[in-house]
């Protein structure tokens, strides 16, 4: 007897809006406003650039088309992560 694939995971990550201020997030029942100040790296990626987001280990956020990776640890305590991307 075989077991079924598991079905797509619900808790994981959604792009919930792109606005001209920055991209909102669904992370895990949880939203995020990642500002283009201080995301700098979405403001001039296209809408299936930013779509393209994996939520991986729980804990990662993975953008493969614009080489971004974000601790979600980072999004809730941004202080706590003083590097600053600088164009």
């Amino acid at each position: 007897m075989k077991s079924k694939k598991h079905g797509k995971s619900t808790s994981g990550v959604e792009v919930l809006n792109i606005s001209p201020n920055g991209i909102w997030l669904l992370v895990q029942d949880r939203e995020y406003c990642l500002s283009y100040k201080e995301f700098p790296w979405f403001k001039k990626a296209s809408v299936q650039q930013v779509q393209n987001i994996k939520l991986l280990n729980g804990h990662h956020l993975y953008w493969k088309d614009l080489d971004v990776d974000l601790e979600v640890d980072s999004l809730e305590n941004l202080s706590a992560y003083p590097l600053k991307y600088v164009a």
